[in-house]
């Protein structure tokens, strides 16, 4: 009796035993803010085509806030009900502080300085800070350039031009201090609502990358450009700590290298396409104009800066990112 059972008993163990260690084929669900032709897509699709192309997993793309705002996504990949997400840094802030220190305005100015600053051991430390304090791993870094000033009212040249102008910001307390500190009080608003409010002339203006303007098609209800440099636009891809670990090693490894190689695409594409941005958007006939940031800088470095040294580490974090870039450290 005994014996007559064993060969299945084999069998059936050596089935099982088969099919644990076979990967299942995943279909990733990618949330993104921006729209066909943003930096967003261009970090998405690049990931998207080499993942599918070292592993059985495939990706579908939500583009322009399909699945809740960029806040909502980080939430909803922290708690493992959305695979990944690709969003600007500021709104990863709230739920992990000390990327804060990416958006301090003016600390970054430059792509290379933005490159060198993720890529590098401090890129690294975030990266397990935010896996840490908000569930989600950054498993690719998106540039998209400086955020520019855009309105639809009068240029803006001087800190005395903005007074008056009713300027939308994500909801991110660095970048409404950013604000208050030039001597306006900003609107805090969700990306899928500013269309329609700068439609509407709910807000004057708002500030964002320039292929991000010119894909957005801000140049409908926009006028004018301000060449200001206080925030580097950084977008890394998120992905869900949780559904990260339930990967297999190699695909583990597929995502990490699939991310690395869309970062590098990503300042590739940046280089290739922000001054192709730049030039549409003049032809369609926005006004570009260069501003004198002098006071813009003092006003913000001084009054911000010190607000936020706390939540983003203290000042020898800033200070170790500020010596990895060659400049002067606080005191």
């Amino acid at each position: 009796m005994i014996k007559s059972k064993a060969p299945s008993l084999v069998i059936g163990c050596v089935l099982a035993c088969t099919m644990s260690m076979t990967a299942v084929a995943e279909q990733f669900k990618i949330a993104l803010g921006g729209s066909e032709g943003s930096g967003q897509y261009a970090v998405a699709t690049k990931f998207v085509q080499e993942l599918e192309a070292h592993t059985d997993d495939t990706a579908r793309l939500f583009l322009n806030s399909q699945l809740g705002s960029e806040q909502n996504t980080v939430n909803d990949a922290a708690i493992g009900v959305l695979d990944f997400s690709i969003v600007a840094i500021n709104n990863i802030t709230p739920f992990s502080p000390s990327v804060g220190i990416l958006t301090l305005p003016y600390m970054i100015q430059s792509l290379d300085e933005a490159i060198k600053i993720t890529q590098g051991p401090e890129g690294e430390r975030l990266v397990q800070n935010t896996i840490r304090d908000a569930g989600v791993r950054i498993v690719a870094w998106g540039y998209s350039g400086f955020r520019v000033l855009s309105n639809s009212k009068r240029p803006v040249k001087t800190l005395a031009d903005l007074k008056g102008l009713v300027i939308r910001v994500p909801k991110n307390e660095i970048m409404i201090d950013t604000y208050r500190s030039w001597g306006i009080n900003p609107t805090p608003m969700a990306w899928s609502s500013l269309f329609t409010a700068l439609q509407q002339k709910v807000v004057d203006g708002q500030d964002l990358s320039l292929i991000d303007i010119k894909t957005s098609k801000f140049d409908e209800v926009q006028k004018y450009l301000s060449d200001i440099h206080y925030n580097f636009l950084l977008e890394p891809m998120i992905m869900s700590e949780s559904v990260f670990q339930e990967q297999s090693p190699a695909d583990q490894k597929a995502i990490l290298e699939a991310g690395k190689l869309a970062t590098q695409y990503s300042a590739k594409y940046l280089v290739q396409e922000e001054a192709k941005a730049k030039a549409e958007l003049i032809k369609r006939g926005m006004e570009w104009d260069e501003v004198d940031e002098t006071n813009w800088i003092k006003n913000a470095t001084t009054k911000v800066w010190p607000k936020y040294y706390d939540s983003v580490g203290g000042k020898d974090k800033i200070n170790t990112v500020l010596r990895s870039l060659n400049r002067a450290e606080v005191n």
